[in-house]
């Protein structure tokens, strides 16, 4: 890590000390929140400590940053809210699917975490183990294994879903009913 030497960045000590509450406020003022508002100031003047000279008009250049980091959270919070939307919508249930597709849906929903994870990167994104292993830091062998017991999973709730709409465990309410006499 570099250390930043305070002779050089005075200026930038100073300029938080002066401008950091206006800044702040007009970061509420772009529609952020107070911590939000924090978090990209912050940002902004580790941005300004890593600059390598003073910028000449250091108040305007700092709204001007602070304005632009505000943006990107922004259009980077919306992005990561809408994929959030249509990823939660790959486990609703839909209209056209059917009650199988809602059994399967239901069934890959109560998965543990680990085994579902894997087989959505496997299946939906199509990576390999070896790709699996690396993004989730475990080996291969372990992401095929949590693939093979997740679909063994799926397989036997599928089976279980698929009796019990057959009628072979008897009604939804739990009722047993006698057998029907063979005429």
């Amino acid at each position: 890590m570099r250390t930043l030497e305070p002779s050089n960045h005075g200026w930038c000590e100073e300029l938080y000390r002066q401008k950091a509450g206006e800044l702040l406020l007009y970061g509420r003022a772009l529609g952020l929140s107070h911590g939000e508002a924090e978090d990209v100031l912050q940002e902004t003047f580790i941005a300004l400590l890593a600059l390598k000279q003073q910028p000449a008009n250091t108040a305007g250049y700092a709204v001007r940053a602070l304005r632009n980091r505000a943006l990107n959270y922004k259009r980077s919070l919306w992005r990561r809210l809408t994929r959030e939307l249509e990823s939660k919508s790959w486990f609703e249930p839909s209209e056209q699917g059917g009650p199988g597709l809602e059994a399967a849906l239901r069934s890959l929903r109560e998965l543990p975490s680990e085994q579902r994870e894997v087989i959505v990167l496997k299946i939906w994104h199509r990576h390999t183990f070896e790709e699996i292993g690396e993004i989730l830091e475990i080996s291969p062998n372990t992401a095929a294994g949590r693939y093979r017991y997740g679909l063994q999973k799926l397989r036997a709730s599928v089976a279980l879903n698929d009796y019990e709409s057959a009628g072979i465990f008897g009604d939804a309410d739990g009722e047993v009913r006698p057998a029907l006499p063979i005429a």
